[in-house]
């Protein structure tokens, strides 16, 4: 005697709802050269933590941790 399989139906996962982003003025941009003033990579420090900005060899900008 076999047991038949039991299907299951995931449970479904419930976000909460974030606010849509608004849209930032142009004007406040600021220039990723004004940030690295020559340079390739720069350390930036928010809160605790410290990131890394990089400027990569095909002028992409890359942030870590």
């Amino acid at each position: 005697m076999f047991a038949q399989p039991v299907l299951l139906r995931p449970r479904t996962l419930h976000l909460p709802q974030r606010p849509a982003p608004r849209p930032l003025p142009v004007d406040d941009a600021i220039d990723s050269g004004a940030l690295l003033k020559g340079q390739r990579e720069i350390l930036i420090r928010h809160g605790d933590r410290v990131y890394r900005l990089r400027h990569t060899s095909n002028d992409k900008l890359i942030l870590t941790k």
